[in-house]
């Protein structure tokens, strides 16, 4: 299932943070990358159970369409909640009023639920499926540990990078896109995407 350059490729993504660090990391292998929202296409409901699910139901939508498309199903798993937010992780940050996504309120639900809890750890999952319009797919899954810190720190990444911190001490958040790239959980996906599907 590997793609050639010049190939067209659909980001699945709906999410301009998303778009912005997928369409990044392909940059390099020469191929028509367009997102699902440029073409119009609708925003699948994710009701499956898990992340590789969710990343199969929004690549196979868009690829539905005619062309071999890339979605990514990714969240934050907080150890001391259950694993919670998990699939759940945009859903948590959705407005009562359905006006779209507010993070900052996702990452204050995450931190009154950890009340005082001592265990701060969490891991970020990332899914990546790549979806062919006669029906096959491929899937990738990269992850990275990391500590959970409050309040926010940092204003680059998006969703819940500015309480993150993978290593060191600076949060996702306080990382450039360049140093997030180099080593994230959507990145240790893509590697093993990039090795399976890309062009040489």
């Amino acid at each position: 299932m590997r793609l050639r350059r010049g190939d067209r490729l659909v980001i699945a993504t709906h999410n301009a943070g998303k778009l912005r660090e997928m369409a990044a990391l392909l940059a390099p292998f020469g191929l028509d990358a367009v997102s699902a929202g440029d073409l119009g296409l609708p925003e699948p409901a994710e009701t499956a159970p898990d992340f590789i699910g969710n990343a199969r139901l929004k690549s196979h939508a868009a690829a539905a369409h005619g062309l071999p498309a890339l979605a990514d199903d990714s969240g934050i798993c907080v150890t001391a909640l259950g694993g919670d937010p998990g699939i759940y992780s945009a859903r948590w940050a959705e407005r009562p009023d359905g006006s779209g996504r507010d993070f900052g309120a996702a990452m204050a639900r995450v931190q009154a639920e950890l009340g005082d809890a001592s265990d701060r750890s969490a891991r970020f999952i990332s899914v990546l499926c790549l979806a062919l319009p006669d029906g096959t797919d491929a899937v990738f899954e990269g992850a990275i540990d990391g500590t959970l810190v409050w309040p926010p720190r940092g204003d680059n990444g998006f969703g819940y990078d500015p309480i993150f911190v993978p290593h060191g001490d600076r949060t996702f958040g306080e990382m450039s896109p360049a140093e997030k790239d180099a080593d994230s959980h959507r990145v240790r996906a893509f590697a093993r995407f990039r090795a399976a599907c890309l062009p040489e």
